[in-house]
């Protein structure tokens, strides 16, 4: 039974009973009060049981709490350090791609200017051959343009010496005697 309940009963049994006149004393029935207090002494052990009990399960819940707390702090930690770790190795990464893409970019510079300069010393050879061939050309044209020697007439009947240069420019080369 709850003590609570018997306290009640045992108010209202002081409450019910009768007060003697000028004084501060109330007679109640002793039977009933016996009776409720046998009921309290038996209640109260049961009471401090139950309130044991709930202290008890307090504690192992309080207890279970502050593990599932520690529990999830190591978790949270755990996963922190995880994050911090991912963290500088994506930095890590990013440093190391950095480095090789200066690399990609200085190797790329050197590529090019080692291909600009074959390029330029090709075309150079190129304007060498070029300037040589209109010299050629150019020669070639203004002896075709030379007024022609005139031609003595000659009798069919005579043969006709015809002097050659000593040397003739052929293909830029002086070639002596034809």
């Amino acid at each position: 039974m709850d003590i609570q309940h018997l306290v009640d009963r045992l108010e209202e049994l002081i409450d019910e009973g009768r007060h003697l006149f000028g004084t501060k004393y109330t007679m109640i029935d002793e039977e009933r009060a016996l009776e409720i207090i046998d009921q309290m002494r038996i209640s109260i052990p049961e009471e401090i049981e139950k309130s044991v009990r709930i202290l008890q399960q307090r504690e192992r819940i309080l207890s279970e709490a502050h593990e599932e707390a520690a529990r999830i702090v190591q978790q949270h930690r755990y996963r922190a350090e995880q994050l911090i770790d991912e963290d500088a190795r994506v930095q890590a990464a990013m440093a190391r791609a950095e480095s090789v893409k200066e690399q990609a970019r200085q190797e790329a510079q050197r590529i090019t200017a080692e291909a600009d300069q074959y390029v330029l010393e090709l075309l150079r050879g190129l304007e060498n051959q070029l300037n040589r061939s209109a010299a050629e050309v150019r020669n070639g044209i203004s002896l075709l343009q030379e007024p022609p020697l005139p031609r003595p007439q000659v009798s069919v009947a005579q043969p006709v010496h015809v002097p050659l240069p000593e040397a003739v420019e052929i293909n830029g080369d002086y070639q002596d005697d034809l």
